[in-house]
């Protein structure tokens, strides 16, 4: 990967996937956007279309139902979803990096087997089930508890701002859990499978957000909820070290989602300037315009380098917390800031929420809170040097 790192020139097997799923975006996605946007709607057709076409299973062995490609294969598909419709693109990263990864890189046999071939296949959708009220950035505050009682766990507690978490097809939420104490006195954080069909688990009704409309997003509660004591995934104790692989890796695949958004809003501005006219003339003659266009492209180039590097890194087996922050930090931010540039560039039409900008400046400012908040992105780096 690192020779194109540099020459800009991406290898024909991904470079066709990035076509195609560019092609997806632009003739399915796009038209659909703004209803959905507008209605709240869950895009069930667009998510069947994504998983025709395998992309629940981008990064997943062939044993397992999956594709067998590998990460940088779906941050190129998030890319390109990302340019037009932010929800879709979550979606799906939501969908394999926060849902069906965590089984595929901690899971025992027989949860693979179980619940993989059909979250690759796109049929199913599992979440994530990390954030809490009190426990957000400071994950370690988790105060779900999970106990076990005559060879089951006994799942209690609430869960926040869950993606996927209450669609008609979502089977699984992986879930944080206290379940017991470290001998110095910490949580011991364990992880545990919960089938969305068992007795006592909720997702209450969906949030009222102010962006990413199309995407499903609940607060969940687990009363008294009983799985087999097998529905540990990984190591007891291990859960919140293992959720913490699982963001490193996410939050390249976020910045690959910024780089589309950012990517979008530079297109859009280009066509936009071309036709519209003022003073006659159109508004790309004026260098006020065309500085402010070149601005865009330069943070999306910029931070689609970074998520490359670090994309580079993790899939060499090197250490890559440091850039994946680094690309998460540059991305989001080249994201929100081109959606104001674009949205400003649109005039009075950026503000109506049927043009694309105006979704983009919606919907970018939670790429600088999810998967990491750009503070807690700065913190992580400066760790990583030592500081």
């Amino acid at each position: 990967m690192t020779d194109y790192l540099s020459t800009g020139s991406l290898p024909d097997e991904y470079r066709q996937l990035a076509k195609t799923v560019q092609d997806f975006a632009r003739n399915v996605v796009a038209p659909v956007s703004a209803e959905h946007d507008a209605n709240h709607t869950f895009p069930y057709e667009v998510v069947a279309g994504m998983a025709d076409m395998g992309l629940f299973g981008l990064p997943f062995p062939e044993e397992y139902g999956g594709m067998g490609g590998d990460y940088f294969a779906l941050c190129l598909a998030l890319e390109e979803l990302g340019k037009i419709d932010q929800s879709v693109a979550i979606t799906l990263e939501a969908g394999v990096s926060l849902g069906a990864m965590p089984i595929y890189r901690f899971g025992n046999e027989e949860q693979k087997q179980e619940w993989l071939p059909q979250l690759t296949s796109g049929k199913a959708l599992a979440a994530f089930g990390l954030t809490e009220p009190g426990a957000g950035s400071d994950a370690g505050g988790t105060r779900t508890t999970a106990e076990l009682a005559d060879g089951e766990w006994v799942v209690n507690g609430n869960k926040q701002f869950i993606t996927n978490s209450g669609t008609d097809i979502t089977t699984l939420v992986t879930v944080t859990a206290v379940t017991g104490a470290t001998d110095n006195g910490k949580k011991e954080i364990s992880t545990i499978l919960v089938p969305t069909s068992t007795r006592g688990f909720t997702a209450e009704p969906a949030y009222d957000k102010v962006g990413w409309n199309a995407s499903d997003t609940h607060p969940l509660t687990l009363q008294d909820v009983r799985v087999p004591e097998a529905n540990l995934l990984g190591t007891r104790g291990r859960g919140y070290a293992n959720f913490l692989r699982i963001l490193d890796e996410g939050r390249i695949a976020i910045a690959a989602l910024s780089v589309g958004a950012a990517q979008g809003c530079v297109d859009e501005s280009v066509r936009y300037a071309k036709e519209r006219e003022a003073f006659g003339r159109p508004i790309g003659a004026n260098q006020a315009i065309e500085f402010k266009i070149a601005r865009m492209e330069v943070r999306a180039h910029v931070a689609r380098t970074a998520y490359y590097d670090a994309a580079a890194l993790m899939l060499s087996g090197k250490p890559f917390k440091k850039q994946a922050s680094i690309a998460k930090l540059v991305a989001s931010e080249a994201a929100m800031d081109n959606a104001r540039d674009a949205t400003q560039i649109f005039g009075g039409y950026g503000f109506m929420n049927e043009y694309p900008v105006a979704r983009h400046y919606r919907d970018s400012k939670i790429l600088e809170i999810g998967e990491g908040t750009t503070e807690v992105q700065l913190m992580l780096i400066a760790r990583e040097l030592g500081v």
